[in-house]
Formats: structure tokens, sequence, C-alpha cells
């Protein structure tokens, strides 16, 4: 097998040039990080699982018309992606009252806000992630007005599409985060489209009935359980075959 050329590693993933001209390879890590990588670890089979969920849930969207990044899977921790510009912007939509927006507002977890929220924070791993504000996107040459708005609405079409698919499975989408590139048509015009992942480790997913959660939450607060969690996610989506679990407890087994 050829050795992979290194584009660049953060948190949970890493990126490698790709066969194609304009494309990459995202490869899904095990690692885990919280609190803007003040506490670390591993989640033993985290990047297979993940790796399925997103293929799932990107070529869903697809479907629906929302432009995404995702290629085809190529292994079982591999993807092939879209060579894009990353707009250095997190874009979180919040349909309940979870995490550090319940301690801003002090409101109560699990508390149904009346319409979905977007937020944005600027992607800076050294600054912390800060919130910022459409004027300071605007202010900073983050991004232009016109692509913000095409950035709002993918955002709310992803939610809605998301929230029904969850609920379906009987799972809440509290919150999530997205984040967005460009890629240049022939002509050098820029689009927009959905890059990076959806999975547990960017969505806050909680069980309806029982409010039990079904993400990373179960490893920023050391509630145990968090491989399960993500394999619960990965099975009520149907994508989970026993093979990947098989490899994922042998993993575990191993040490490795």
């Amino acid at each position: 097998m050829a050795k992979k050329t290194p584009i660049y590693e953060g948190k949970a993933k890493q990126l490698f040039e790709g066969p194609e001209p304009g494309t990459l390879i995202q490869h899904f890590k095990d690692d885990a990080t919280a609190f803007n990588n003040q506490k670390k670890g591993t989640i033993r089979g985290k990047g297979v699982i993940n790796n399925r969920i997103s293929e799932y849930t990107m070529t869903h969207l697809a479907e629906i018309g929302v432009p995404t990044h995702f290629i085809r899977t190529l292994n079982m921790r591999e993807q092939l992606v879209r060579a894009v510009e990353i707009i250095p912007v997190e874009v979180i939509i919040r349909n309940v009252s979870a995490g550090s927006f319940a301690q801003r507002f002090g409101m109560e977890e699990g508390k149904l806000l009346g319409i979905p929220i977007i937020e944005y924070c600027l992607k800076n791993d050294k600054l912390g992630d800060p919130f910022i504000s459409e004027e300071h996107i605007y202010a900073f040459n983050l991004a232009e007005p016109v692509e913000i708005e095409e950035i709002r609405m993918l955002t709310l079409r992803v939610n809605d599409f998301l929230c029904g698919l969850f609920t379906g499975l009987g799972i809440r989408l509290v919150d999530l985060k997205l984040e967005f590139g460009r890629i240049y048509d022939e002509d050098g015009r820029p689009r927009i489209i959905l890059a990076d992942e959806i999975s547990p480790d960017n969505c806050r997913l909680w069980d309806t009935k029982t409010d039990e959660k079904l993400d990373k939450d179960r490893f920023r607060r050391d509630l145990g359980g968090v491989e399960e969690a993500y394999q619960e996610v990965a099975r009520r989506l149907g994508v989970l075959p026993s093979a990947d679990v098989e490899e994922i407890d042998s993993t575990k087994k191993s040490g490795a």
C-alpha cells in the first residue's frame, strides 16, 4: 500500500492527500478531547463508528440537495472527500437547552427552545473557539454576507432533516456543530458546501424516552458507557454491521 502524504491532523481526524486532484482522505481517529483540548482520552472504536454514521448522514443529506464534501467510503476508518477551503467559523444550532448554553443563560438542561438558535464560534483552538457575531465575521473577513446567508439556510435545512431522522429512531437532536467550506467552479466562483463530519462527536443526542445521553457528553462528564452509546446510535441507524462490532471489541480486548 502506498504511503499517504499527511496534510493536516486535528483532534479527531487526520487528512491525507487524495488519489485524485481536488480530493483528500479523511481518517477518523479514536482520540477524544473536551473543554478545548483540556481533557483528552480514547474512545475505542470511535473512528470506525463515526466513519459509518457520517457516511450515512452525509449521503442522505446529499439526497435532499445539501451539498457536502463526502464522496465515498474507502474503508472502515477512511473516506474520500472533496478538498475545500474551510471557513474558520463553527456553526452551532440548538434545539434544546444544554451544555454551555444552559450555563450561560441560567436555564435548566432539557428545556425546549421556542425556535432553533444559531450561534457562531471562531474556529481557533488557541483562543478557545470564542463566540462571535455576524459583524465579527464580516469585520474579520471570514466570509461574505451572501455566504453566511447560504450557511444559515443550509444549517436550518440540515437541522430540520436530522431532527426528523433521529426522532424516528427514538433520539432527540439537542444541538449540533457544523463546519462549511468553499469549493470553486470552473469560472472561479465559490460555492458553499458542508464539510467535516456528523456524528456523536459533534451532535448532542438524547434518548427520547429516558433522556439518556448517546454522545460525547458521556466522555466530557465521566458518565461511563461511552463506547456503548456511540454503538447504540450506529445500531439504531442500521450502520453497525457485526463485523465492525467484532473489530471494535477485539481492539478493546487487545488494548491496541
